[in-house]
């Protein structure tokens, strides 16, 4: 049983099954029957071909058991910005978050305004693993929910959310 205070790594999958990315250590914030909420600071990412990296800045992310994208909050210097991925309703391996990344992203700005990310990959990748039309109707459908909730500023969006959370995690770090 997964409780606040775990520590978790998260591996990214592509549709062939293929693993992409692994982070490798986000602390446990809050879990409900529909979601985990976790964060990290400058966490290791394991890449598909064997390099690795850290994240620039701290991050708290959302991961759904019933909606089709996870929602990363980055605090950078410059403001709030979320990097959110359209991707699998996750699971829970042990001590491992996994989904699967369907490519398209949408990147918000501190000052609200978003963009589409990575048409193309999606495309490339839609056509390369032969997504189904049921498949392609639920990223889409996804992507739009995922947009009139940023418009909302619900969920994640929603003013304090990410910061208070953070702000959580350091304090359940000590």
């Amino acid at each position: 049983m997964i409780k606040v205070g775990d520590k978790l790594k998260i591996e990214c999958y592509k549709h062939n099954g293929y693993l992409e990315q692994t982070s490798e250590e986000s602390i446990v914030l809050e879990v409900s029957d529909d979601y985990i909420i976790v964060a990290n600071n400058r966490t290791k990412l394991i890449e598909h071909d064997g390099s690795s990296h850290r994240t620039n800045e701290p991050a708290v992310l959302f991961f759904y058991k019933n909606n089709w994208y996870n929602i990363i909050g980055q605090l950078k210097n410059t403001g709030l910005f979320y990097y959110c991925n359209i991707a699998t309703p996750y699971i829970i391996d042990g001590k491992v978050i996994k989904y699967i990344d369907y490519d398209l992203d949408l990147r918000v700005f501190p000052d609200g305004s978003y963009k589409v990310l990575d048409r193309n990959e999606y495309t490339y990748h839609r056509k390369k693993m032969h997504y189904s039309k049921d498949l392609n109707k639920i990223i889409e459908s996804e992507l739009k929910n995922l947009i009139e909730l940023k418009k909302a500023n619900q969920g994640p969006f929603a003013p304090n959310v990410v910061k208070n959370y953070y702000e959580y995690y350091l304090n359940i770090k000590k």
